[in-house]
């Protein structure tokens, strides 16, 4: 009988500087991943993405999109930012993936005037399409996050730990 190595945790402790580096990646994020489930099968496609005042990520997304049917009902998704620098292992860069809950903004409700300023103050280019008929916003909720702050730093975070 051989005696096996315990598995060793890869997850650290959340720390004050894992909750910076993801709460940057989240603020600094001009797009995002973002993976649903359509159909039976996951999808993933690149979104653009602001916070709304409180910090939630936000995007925008027409009706006509794969990725939006599943946001309309009300199915988890999951958003993943940061993105590789210029130089080295694309692999050593920060990244968060940031498992939500996703609330859409209808265009009737009161909320979406307000929060499509908004978007449109963080993303000017949106004020192109924002007024189309078939566009939605998105607020995501977090339920948790898994930081990967770069080789052998990785951090599950809780929305609190986001500073939501």
């Amino acid at each position: 009988m051989s005696e096996q190595t315990p598995k060793t945790d890869p997850i650290r402790p959340t720390d004050d500087e894992a909750r910076a580096l993801a709460r940057g990646l989240i603020d600094e994020a001009l797009f995002a991943a973002l993976a649903t489930v359509t159909e039976g099968a996951p999808m993933v496609t690149r979104i653009a993405l602001a916070c709304d005042p409180a910090g939630m990520p936000l995007t925008l997304v027409s009706q006509l999109a794969a990725h939006t049917a599943p946001l309309l009902a009300g199915r988890p998704a999951s958003l993943m930012v940061g993105e590789p620098g210029g130089k080295g292992d694309p692999l050593t860069h920060p990244r968060l993936t940031i498992q939500c809950r996703p609330e859409v903004i209808d265009r009737d409700s009161d909320a979406f005037e307000a929060l499509s300023a908004h978007y449109v103050a963080e993303r000017p280019k949106s004020k192109l399409y924002i007024g189309f008929a078939d566009f939605l916003l998105v607020r995501f909720y977090p339920e948790e996050a898994l930081l990967n702050g770069g080789f052998g730093k990785a951090f599950r975070l809780t929305p609190a730990d986001l500073g939501l």
